[in-house]
């Protein structure tokens, strides 16, 4: 097969010649543009679609404590925003506004901590909206968590939150995530998918929403892997992007990044009363084992004031092959010497201590039971879990407890690569505001081997995660892909699609 045409050059190597090197170069400056147009189209049809909005219907934003509270919350704050009118019923709307939340205690502390005196109940929860139009596609999404400074009470904080942005979004057109239309997945073709827990919420969510017969395994990253390298599946997802080594090579597969999420240590201590904060090092420490006490000085001087038990910490970690390990040992590789060398990182790693269990499930379960334990899951299963998780100290020096904005903070400026480093950049990014675990999730398919068939309809499906899907991430706690990366990825689908 022909590759190229070359010139002599002195000293007898060739070069490309300078037609070629104008044809490369006006073929990336094509593929360039024409991805920005994507991007602007998606952002120009998102604008109308927003913009147009006047009315809006508030239903029930769950069933729990408190979910009486918050719907009357936001129903009184979008009258006082003066953008929207508030109508009952969604025949009589534009959009309805739709959801779930969740507010639990989880201890209490003393007011004046000299006295026996009166308490407080710290409280800790969630409000997860969708912005729906009049044919039931997802406009916004948007997940509120706690303020970190908060003086309101908690139903009041998460209300006002979702209103804010709410109408920030509709002032300026444009919603959260790429848009490029509003269709469904149309292919009834069945597909078979396996892989990531991390992601798991979000894409059995676009499953059921993008209409594609998929069946979606949550087996780890690792195992969804394996199945489509021995073609017992159609896609595999992974929170680590493939390398040129293992049982599938990065050249015999397209990866497409579809959605940012972040992964959050979990602790189960009594009576805190308060979010812990954690550093790099503390991390590093707790989990070679050389940080052994809940009240050792290195985890007191990051919570001053707050009582930490004499106590053993129990340490707890996946013992499946899992990418939500692969980023958590990733990111304490990056910040710790001491532990590259002794652990280093992967989907499976030789731990120093502490006792393994299987999924996001096993490891919650097994930190629930265990007194004076600490774990790590993504930071959906501990919000939709009621999990308590720490701050982490960002490379600004600021502790961070993981939120949307964070995690979409990390991947400011970030660019999507391919080989070994591809897509963790935005682990332990500089840069106020930073939430440093945070990282891309990805959904890989063969190369080659794929039916006519097939290979349309897992495009469909990839299609639509890259731009009416990104729109629902917000709910679920992910966030949604930068334009431009939506946008280039988008571009290497369609030349997957189009492959022989």
């Amino acid at each position: 097969m022909r590759l190229e045409r070359t010139e002599p050059v002195r000293g007898g190597n060739p070069r490309p010649s300078r037609t070629l090197h104008f044809r490369l170069i006006r073929a990336a400056v094509l593929t360039a543009v024409l991805a920005a147009i994507v991007a602007a189209l998606a952002e120009a049809q998102t604008h109308a679609r927003l913009a147009g909005i006047r009315t809006i219907d508030v239903a029930q934003v769950g069933s729990g404590n408190g979910a009486d509270a918050m719907r009357l919350r936001i129903i009184d704050r979008l009258k006082k925003s003066a953008r929207l009118k508030v109508v009952e019923g969604a025949s009589g709307a534009d959009v309805t506004l739709r959801g779930e939340s969740s507010v639990w205690a989880t201890g209490t502390i003393k007011l004046n901590p000299h006295s026996g005196g009166a308490t407080q109940t710290i409280y800790q929860g969630y409000l997860s909206v969708e912005l729906v139009g009049s044919t039931g596609q997802t406009l916004w999404s948007y997940l509120a968590t706690p303020s970190r400074f908060r003086t309101a009470s908690i139903t009041d904080d998460l209300a006002d939150q979702m209103v804010t942005r709410l109408v920030e979004a509709i002032a300026s057109g444009a919603a959260a995530g790429g848009n490029a239309n509003e269709e469904a997945s149309t292919s009834q073709i069945a597909l078979h998918a396996a892989g990531s827990t991390l992601a798991a919420p979000l894409y059995r969510k676009w499953i059921q929403a993008s209409g594609a017969d998929v069946t979606y395994d949550a087996v780890g990253s690792e195992a969804g892997i394996d199945a489509l390298a021995a073609g017992r599946v159609d896609l595999a997802a992974s929170d680590f992007p493939l390398t040129e080594e293992g049982p599938l090579a990065a050249k015999n597969v397209i990866q497409i990044p579809t959605v940012l999420g972040g992964v959050v240590p979990i602790y189960n201590l009594l009576s805190l009363g308060r979010t812990l904060n954690f550093t790099p090092q503390v991390l590093a420490g707790i989990y070679l084992g050389t940080i052994r006490k809940w009240n050792d000085p290195r985890i007191a001087e990051a919570n001053h004031g707050a009582h930490l038990p004499d106590a053993e910490i129990a340490v707890v970690h996946r013992n499946d092959g899992s990418g939500t390990t692969f980023v958590w040992t990733r990111y304490l590789s990056l910040v710790s010497p001491e532990w590259k060398r002794a652990a280093g990182f992967g989907a499976r790693v030789g731990w120093p201590v502490g006792a393994g269990a299987a999924g996001n499930n096993g490891l919650a379960d097994l930190v629930n039971k265990t007194p004076n334990s600490i774990g790590y899951v993504e930071l959906i299963y501990a919000i939709q879990h009621e999990l308590n998780y720490g701050a982490v100290k960002n490379a600004a020096g600021e502790f961070i407890k993981a939120d949307l904005a964070g995690i979409t903070a990390a991947a400011a400026g970030a660019k999507v690569g391919r080989g070994e480093d591809a897509g963790f950049g935005i682990l332990n990014q500089p840069g106020k505001g930073v939430y440093p675990i945070s990282t891309f999730t990805w959904l890989l398919a063969p190369v080659d081997g794929v039916s006519a068939e097939k290979r349309a309809a897992i495009s469909d499906l990839l299609k639509w995660a890259l731009t009416t899907g990104q729109k629902q991430c917000a709910s679920l706690g992910y966030a949604p892909l930068p334009r431009e990366i939506a946008a280039s990825e988008l571009e290497a689908l369609k030349a997957w699609a189009e492959s022989k």
